[in-house]
């Protein structure tokens, strides 16, 4: 990589899967009839369909690991365009670093996981596996985090309500037409990311509390969050997740029926469970986590519930597109759940 220049290595954008453009059922109505992934991918997308075409189930879409930089966003933006899933549950990253971030403009670039990454340091170019992402960009990702809370009221927020100004943001100043974050503002749609100081949000809220100083200031709650979609749980007679990776936006989904039931609210188990993950359940980890052993913590019904041991760039589009084309979600009632918080 020797006297290579960064626009050299900057220069072929990621482009984002269209579940419009073909329809896998095709596939999956193969894979019902194979073995070990192949069936349980085409189970899952069975049982994501049986939420869809449930009228009073929410869906809850849980997103972790680095999918929109690596080309998912388009997918998770065709799934809330089409009222394929009703509030999400994600990590910082892909809320904030990589979909906000492209709202604003920047791109993330096909790179090469054998690259010297000590050359990439120098040339403040940041790495996720074959993907480049402009270090100097995300700065500016950081500092416009801060310029909005510098524009609200000092109080806590949830990260629900933070994001929404997010959004409010890229519309106000007609930015990201093709932004989730944008998108969910407009049609109404939360999105809570639990662990917001986790991201490049973390750094912005950082320099806006470190520059009041003892003034007051805006900050993140993250029980109100809690709180909040534990009220949708409650709201609906009827929930299903659809996880995609694992971590904080997976338990954090997971564990509102328990606090409905703390609160004297008994609203049920998730009657609906599909996640997506490439991680292992014997060193009991909870990304791993089979949706079985949720059962055992009074989280997710066992009727309906499926793992897929697979990468989610490989399985979130198979069964996205076999569920848009499918056109169960074409009579769902639009649930506005903003508005119940």
């Amino acid at each position: 990589m020797e006297n290579i220049k960064k626009s050299e290595l900057l220069k072929e954008k990621i482009k984002h899967f269209d579940i419009k453009s073909a329809d896998s059922a095709a596939f999956i109505g193969q894979f019902e009839n194979m073995a070990f992934q192949s069936r349980n991918l085409a189970r899952a997308s069975a049982i994501y369909k049986k939420m869809l075409e449930e009228r009073d189930c929410a869906v809850i879409l849980c997103l972790a690991g680095s999918i929109f930089s690596a080309g998912l966003k388009k997918v998770v933006y065709d799934m809330l365009d089409n009222n394929m899933a009703d509030a999400v549950v994600s990590t910082g990253a892909v809320i904030v670093d990589q979909d906000f971030f492209e709202g604003l403009g920047f791109s993330h670039y096909r790179g090469d996981p054998a690259a010297d990454d000590d050359t990439l340091m120098g040339m403040a170019i940041d790495r996720i596996y074959d993907t480049f992402i402009d270090e100097d960009e995300l700065r500016i990702c950081d500092h416009t985090i801060k310029e909005i809370a510098d524009s609200l009221e000092a109080k806590p927020y949830s990260s629900r309500e933070f994001i929404r100004y997010m959004g409010k943001y890229l519309a106000d100043n007609s930015k990201g037409e093709d932004s989730v974050v944008r998108l969910a503002y407009e049609k109404n749609i939360p999105i809570f990311v639990p662990a917001f100081s986790d991201c490049s949000a973390g750094f912005g809220l950082l320099e806006h509390q470190y520059e009041k100083g003892d003034e007051p200031k805006v900050s993140i709650d993250s029980v109100k969050d809690f709180l909040e979609l534990t009220k949708i749980k409650i709201s609906e007679s009827s929930t299903g997740l659809f996880m995609v990776g694992g971590g904080v936006p997976k338990n954090f989904a997971q564990d509102i029926t328990v606090a409905a039931e703390i609160i004297g609210k008994d609203s049920g188990m998730h009657k609906y469970a599909v996640q997506i993950t490439v991680a292992d359940e014997r060193d009991g980890g909870l990304s791993g986590s089979t949706l079985k052993e949720a059962h055992s913590w009074g989280k997710v019904e066992e009727d309906y519930e499926q793992m897929v041991f697979s990468e989610a760039t490989i399985a979130l589009p198979l069964i996205a597109s076999s569920a848009y084309h499918s056109g169960a979600w074409k009579n769902r009632p639009r649930r506005n759940l903003n508005n119940k918080l």
